[in-house]
């Protein structure tokens, strides 16, 4: 019987199941002849591949001749999975997968990491496991990177919701989603920055000073184990990182 509905097909698959991607390549790039570098980029706590920043940079890099792979992590936007199984782990694996595929295509010169609030906690976690592996990417970007999450864990908070950090309920309700209890009991022992200091390579740091999810002294923090590191502080620019100056401030890195 013909169905109206089709099955998603999925290039990309982590520890929850399929992972949506989308690729951006430079305007007039041949993928079948030519050559170019790649940014894997990864969004945020609850947002998706959709949400700024991470479209204005996937153009920013394409008018710079740097190609992008922006995709879902599990359970947001078009790709697999239950929110409330959701971890900081499954995140690195469904950013892994993506690395790994990004890596094996045949057009793909220099790899780049770029990573929005928790996507940069990942971004960051990642380059320090690849580094050790022998794997480490061309260069590293942090958008006003959440390592706050564990502070907050460990605390007992997450946005407007409180609960027992020492017996967390089966889930804490967070803007309409469940995030479970395996998330905060990883997050409050997860090495956030020793496991990133492995990485040795190019890093940018960006923040805004009117952030009010994420102060700006972990991005500081990372500058300390990131020695040498950019670090650019927005004047007026929130934790969103809509503003104009952000996806060129990424693009001139990386240009680099």
């Amino acid at each position: 019987m013909f169905s109206l509905f089709r099955k998603r097909e999925y290039s990309v698959r982590g520890p929850q199941g399929g992972i949506d991607i989308k690729i951006t390549l430079p305007e007039g790039f041949d993928a079948a002849t030519g050559k170019c570098p790649m940014a894997v980029l990864m969004h945020g706590f609850m947002a998706s591949k959709r949400w700024k920043p991470i479209p204005t940079i996937a153009a920013e890099l394409a008018s710079r001749g740097i190609a992008s792979i922006s995709f879902d992590f599990d359970a947001h936007g078009r790709s697999e999975g239950k929110f409330i199984d959701m971890k900081l782990s499954t995140e690195i694996a469904d950013a892994q997968a993506v690395v790994e595929y990004a890596r094996a295509l045949p057009y793909v010169s220099e790899l780049y990491f770029v990573g929005h609030s928790q996507g940069g906690v990942v971004a960051g976690m990642l380059a320090g496991k690849l580094s050790r592996e022998g794997q480490a990417p061309d260069a590293l970007v942090l958008l006003a990177p959440a390592a706050v999450l564990k502070d907050d864990a460990i605390k007992g908070q997450c946005m407007n919701a409180k609960y027992n950090p020492e017996n967390p309920p089966e889930y804490v309700s967070v803007m309409f989603h469940k995030l479970g209890r395996g998330f905060i009991q990883e997050a409050q022992k997860m090495p956030i920055y020793e496991t990133s200091s492995a990485y040795k390579g190019p890093v940018c740091i960006i923040h805004g000073t009117d952030d009010k999810i994420v102060p700006v002294s972990y991005s500081e923090r990372y500058c300390e184990i990131f020695p040498g590191a950019e670090y650019n502080l927005l004047e007026g620019e929130g934790h969103m990182m809509t503003g104009a100056a952000v996806a060129p401030l990424v693009g001139q890195f990386l240009s680099r």
